[in-house]
């Protein structure tokens, strides 16, 4: 079953069932799969059954009635807490060490994957399933009672104390199990204590089963921000390189005055534009790209990352260049070289425009640009235009940087933009771009091998939280027929239902969503390589989040229906059946 429903997802995704393999291999890893998944199926069934056999059953009958078993070896010896550890040192290792995913020497991307550092991811998910088995486990576990006290005479003449009750007398409520019954109250109402003491003598199955669902949200949580925030920064990188959804470029030498804006901005499905001059300067012996921008107004057309300046966000920076003319900002490799710092003098020489003579113009440093739309990756400058015009003699624009309606295809505005310009003028889309920018893995296409994670993730969540709790209750039928034999009402014992289908929730969705955030910031910064420039921020799909939490919300309330529904059965006739 499983084969054939990865041969219909390759076909339904990709459109072969081989999955982009040679049919070797796919055949291959067909048969590991296989096996894998045969030889697992066989050791759940196997190893419970041996160690049963080997049981005297006396023994196991005496256990079911006896003191609570102890925890399981794992959760004495803190097997989560130490996975969890492992995971924290391995991610501090592999961020430590600048690892990169992806290498550029001389210029030419290459791609170097160490597996190692892979592994911080991996054990904080298994870590993590395991500490939510280990905190439902906690959370209801019954209530220790204090040993019983001796009854001591009273002395003539004292009033004599309140006796004790007979047998053991309880210690004060802990903490957690007050969180519990308050989680509780809303849904067992009266019934409160019997149906947490309840709970308490099921916690190793509901521990199992919020585990496992923890376990699915995590994986859905951390690959759809991942596959969000992939998604992002393809966009940005695209933009970053074509400059805005469509770029104008004029032919060097070509006067373009800057009321071709008005122009530009009349066309069909056009938002805005924003002039982007382009000289020429040099620093010290080193000549530089230098773009000259209207530093008020360009974040309403192109977006501008933090992640592409330094010592300031982007905002801030551009707002320096705003308040003082003659500001400029320059690569850290400048900075380094000539030992800058804020408010420094520089004087750059730039291209007069009318003498087409080399002339010193004066500048002060203002901060540190890392990258620019447009711009090259190597050393380069940006400054105010206004003052660029004023002291090189011309205001003629480089660069045209449109942005475009809500709607608006930018291919599109761009054949547009082709029509009325003309020939003369070279006009790119960030579609186009998206297409052949090859400088990061963020050009790779993920789009195939997202909806199939996205879709099994849906499906995870789904069967990890309806399903396994479905299998809980039919093992509780005959619990539920003793109540009901007893004279519990159903709405009674809907209240042992609804507080299971609250706790499952409850901790799946809570721990769930939590160690899904953290592995996703944890992939994101392992994977910062992949993304070029690195993202600001995680995004997040609430949409695809928000259905996969209704699909397991609807699932669960559909498995506490049926269950409530068998409950209603006769009780003799429940009984006689079991």
């Amino acid at each position: 079953a499983g084969l054939g429903l990865a041969a219909l997802t390759g076909r339904l995704a990709f459109g072969a069932v081989r999955f982009g393999t040679d049919a070797g291999a796919a055949a291959l890893w067909a048969a590991i799969a296989a096996a894998a998944g045969l030889l697992i199926a066989a050791l759940t069934v196997l190893l419970p059954a041996a160690r049963d056999a080997r049981t005297i059953g006396v023994v196991t009958a005496r256990r079911a009635i006896g003191p609570p078993r102890r925890a399981p070896a794992w959760m004495r010896y803190g097997l989560d807490l130490w996975l969890l550890a492992a995971s924290a040192l391995v991610f501090w290792i592999t961020s430590r060490n600048g690892y990169s995913i992806v290498l550029v020497p001389e210029g030419l991307p290459t791609i170097s994957v160490s597996y190692w550092a892979f592994a911080g991811p991996a054990l904080l998910w298994t870590g993590a399933g395991l500490l939510a088995w280990r905190a439902v486990h906690t959370m209801l576990a019954p209530r220790r009672t204090a040993a019983p006290a001796l009854p001591t005479r009273p002395s003539s003449g004292t009033a004599s104390p309140a006796s004790p009750q007979r047998g053991a007398i309880t210690a004060g409520e802990p903490l957690r199990r007050r969180l519990v019954k308050r989680l509780l109250r809303p849904v067992a109402g009266p019934l409160t204590g019997t149906v947490t003491a309840t709970l308490s003598g099921q916690r190793t199955l509901l521990a199992r089963t919020v585990s496992l669902a923890a376990l699915a949200v995590v994986f859905a949580t951390s690959t759809a921000v991942f596959d969000a925030t992939y998604r992002q920064q393809a966009h940005a990188d695209a933009q970053l390189t074509n400059g805005a959804d469509v770029t104008v470029t004029e032919s060097p030498g070509a006067y373009a005055p800057p009321s071709l804006e008005k122009q530009i901005t009349a066309a069909p499905g056009v938002r805005s534009a924003e002039p982007l001059q382009h000289r020429f300067a040099y620093v010290g012996s080193d000549l530089q790209d230098l773009y000259g921008i209207r530093a008020a107004t360009i974040a309403r057309t192109t977006h501008l990352q933090n992640a592409y300046f330094s010592g300031g966000t982007a905002h801030d920076l551009l707002g320096t260049l705003a308040r003082r003319p003659d500001a400029v900002l320059v690569s850290a490799e400048t900075v380094h070289d000539f030992q800058l710092h804020p408010g420094d003098l520089l004087r750059l020489r730039l291209q007069d425009g009318r003498t087409k003579q080399y002339r010193t113009v004066q500048f002060h440093y203002a901060g540190v640009v890392k990258e620019f739309p447009t711009a090259p990756r190597d050393s380069f400058l940006v400054a105010n235009a206004d003052y660029l015009a004023r002291q090189t003699g011309t205001d003629t624009v480089g660069t045209f940087l449109v942005n475009t309606r809500g709607g608006a295809s930018p291919p599109a505005v761009a054949h547009t933009l082709r029509t009325r310009l003309g020939p003369q003028a070279q006009i790119t889309d960030i579609h186009t771009t998206r297409d052949l920018v090859g400088s990061s893995l963020t050009a790779v296409d993920l789009g195939g091998l997202t909806r199939i994670e996205l879709g099994y993730a849906s499906v995870l969540v789904a069967l990890a939280t309806g399903l396994l709790l479905a299998l809980g209750f039919t093992e509780h039928r005959r619990n539920f027929a003793l109540v009901r034999a007893m004279g519990a009402r159903p709405r009674q014992v809907g209240s042992f239902i609804w507080a299971e289908v609250a706790v499952v929730l409850a901790g799946a969705a809570t721990l769930g969503t939590l160690g899904g955030w953290i592995l996703s910031q944890m992939l994101v910064k392992v994977l910062t390589g992949v993304f070029d420039p690195p993202p600001d921020h995680l995004a997040v799909p609430w949409a695809y989040l928000g259905s996969v939490a209704g699909a397991g919300i609807t699932v669960t309330i559909a498995a506490a229906l049926v269950a409530l529904r068998a409950a209603n059965r006769p009780p003799l006739t429940v009984l006689r059946d079991l």
